[in-house]
C-alpha cells in the first residue's frame, strides 16, 4: 500500500477526532428557546420583551451565531406591509424586539468567551466585540443564563432552555 494515502487517512482521522473534541467540549453549541427576559433599571425588574417574551438563540459547530429576540405581544402592523407601519407601529416592534447575528468564541473549557456582531437591527450593534466582561453565558445542564450591563449601566437577564 502507498504511504500517502495512508498518510492522508491518518491527518484525516486525526482532525476529524479533534474536532468532535473541540465540539464536545463547547458548552453553547445548539439551539436556545428564550424562556424570561428581565431589564433591571435603577433596581426595577421590568419584563424586557413583555410577559410572552419569545426568542431563540443558535450557535453553530463552526462559531457562528444569531439571536433572534421578540415580545409575542406586539401588536401586527394595521397595513399587513413590514414597510407600511405607522410611527407608533414601527417604535413598537423596534422597542420591543432585536436580531443580530456573528460569530462566538470559547475558552479551552468550552465555556462562552465573547462575539463580534457583523449584522443587526440595531445598527449600532454592528461590528461591537463583547467579552466575558461585557457578556457572561453561564451553561448549567440544559439551562442557560446570559447576563449584560448596557453601556448606561442597565443590566439585562435572559433565561434560556435547550431546544432537544
Amino acid at each position: 500500500m502507498p504511504i500517502r494515502p495512508v498518510i492522508w487517512a491518518l491527518a484525516f482521522s486525526i482532525s476529524s477526532s479533534a474536532f468532535a473534541q473541540t465540539a464536545a467540549q463547547n458548552q453553547v453549541v445548539g439551539t436556545w428557546r428564550m424562556m424570561s427576559a428581565t431589564i433591571d433599571p435603577g433596581g426595577k425588574h421590568i419584563a424586557a420583551y413583555g410577559e410572552k417574551p419569545n426568542g431563540l438563540l443558535v450557535f453553530t459547530p463552526d462559531m457562528h451565531f444569531v439571536e433572534v429576540l421578540t415580545d409575542a405581544e406586539v401588536p401586527r402592523f394595521a397595513s399587513n406591509a413590514r414597510g407600511g407601519g405607522t410611527d407608533d407601529e414601527n417604535r413598537m416592534a423596534m422597542s420591543r424586539s432585536i436580531g443580530f447575528f456573528g460569530s462566538y468564541t470559547v475558552d479551552e473549557k468550552g465555556e462562552f468567551s465573547g462575539n463580534r456582531v457583523e449584522g443587526a437591527t440595531f445598527p449600532n450593534w454592528i461590528g461591537s466585540v463583547r467579552t466575558r466582561g461585557d457578556l457572561r453565558l453561564v451553561v448549567e445542564g440544559d439551562r442557560m443564563t446570559e447576563q449584560f450591563r448596557r453601556p448606561e449601566g442597565t443590566e439585562i437577564r435572559i433565561e434560556w432552555q435547550r431546544v432537544k
